[in-house]
């Protein structure tokens, strides 16, 4: 079981006895901001959705920088519930500078008619515009938001071919999921991410064209599709990323990941116990990984892995409760290294850190707090 901190515990503590948790940092002009490093996200006033009402009156703009007790952050972030149920917000304006939308960040914003989202914007997540006018005047098919095709919404017609815009970025978390009528999507050069289940439990698509462009796929993007279906047990490819090992894992397995990949998926080996040596070729640049899975999240049987000179970087959770690792390589093309990427390797003793990286996340090598086998 793992253990809780207390700080944690008690903010759960305080949400069950329906107390208001407040979460900024600063209100800086009618706006409120969370600061970290040199960046600010916009947050909410409060978790409460009567509290959070009147929060944002009137037309917002947010801007580019904001400025508090003489430090100057750059606004790169609309974060989770940050206007969630402010039902008198009629428009905003989102500086080009923003490259992420959280959760809910929208959610409940009925009167809210007017969204502005810039072309930087990458990522929104799940339900940010769910009750808002700007999403029920929105034409039943594909909703874009930006650059990013962020919802299919209505009912889809059996046997639907897609094709996305030219231009589009990415697609975003849950895009079609459970639209159990699309049969073919054609994906353009444009896109460069694929987020988490956005084709999942599309039980009637069997063709996916997927660019080379394609740095990012995130978990479960395909799972319960026929394509993913057919494809044969075994570690299944995505354009140019080693998407997911299919199949149960014979023991003692050794895998030679194909030349000219370039990225090992968010869970391509997620908890694959049997897996105990991997050989990646000079040609990946990620070892990515989101939420609680890594690429080799839970390898438990991995002893070691030496990782290529083109690597620059390795993503969160991308080696957690590889238990049985005794020692890491790390190259000087790595600049980055994740949140709990290491954390449960309790037998890593040897692991050097070359002077290229300049970011180690939270967590990063932490093991004292899993009780985990």
């Amino acid at each position: 079981m793992k253990k809780i901190c207390l700080s944690f515990f008690l903010t759960m503590l305080l949400s069950m006895m329906g107390t208001d948790v407040f979460a900024y940092d600063a209100k800086v002009n009618g706006i409120y901001y969370n600061f970290s490093g040199n960046e600010a996200t916009v947050t909410y006033l409060s978790s409460s959705s009567s509290s959070n009402k009147n929060a944002y009156t009137g037309d917002v703009i947010i801007p580019v920088s904001v400025t508090y007790n003489g430090k100057t952050y750059s606004v790169t972030r609309i974060g989770y519930h940050a206007f969630y149920g402010c039902t008198y917000l009629p428009s905003i304006t989102i500086p080009n500078s923003v490259t992420s939308i959280g959760n809910y960040a929208f959610d409940g914003c009925t009167r809210l008619t007017s969204i502005t989202i810039p072309n930087s914007v990458t990522s929104i997540g799940s339900y940010a515009f769910r009750g808002t006018a700007w999403y029920d005047n929105q034409p039943e098919g594909l909703v874009y938001a930006g650059k990013i095709a962020y919802e299919y919404k209505g009912t889809m017609p059996g046997n639907t071919s897609i094709t996305i815009k030219e231009g589009t970025l990415s697609i975003n978390s849950s895009a079609f999921s459970g639209c159990v009528g699309l049969s073919s999507v054609f994906i353009p050069e444009s896109v460069t991410s694929i987020g988490s289940y956005a084709f999942y439990n599309c039980t009637s698509l069997t063709s996916i064209t997927i660019p080379n462009n394609v740095m990012s796929i995130g978990s479960y993007a395909f799972y319960g599709t026929a394509w993913y279906d057919n494809q044969p047990d075994g570690l299944v490819y995505a354009g140019k990323v080693a998407y997911k090992y299919k199949g149960t894992m014979p023991d003692n397995t050794s895998v030679t990941i194909k030349d000219g990949t370039l990225v090992i998926g968010s869970s391509a080996f997620y908890e694959c116990i049997e897996l105990s040596s991997v050989s990646i070729p000079n040609s990946v640049l990620i070892i990515d990984g989101e939420g609680e899975a890594g690429a080799f999240t839970g390898c438990s049987k991995l002893t070691s892995v030496i990782i290529p000179n083109s690597v620059t970087k390795i993503g969160p959770m991308a080696f957690r409760w590889c238990s049985s690792l005794t020692s890491a390589t790390i190259p000087n093309s790595v600049t980055n290294i994740g949140e709990y990427a290491f954390e449960g390797c309790s037998n890593l003793t040897s692991i050097d850190i070359p002077n290229s990286v300049t970011s180690i996340e939270y967590a990063t090598f932490n093991s004292l707090y899993l009780d985990r086998p």
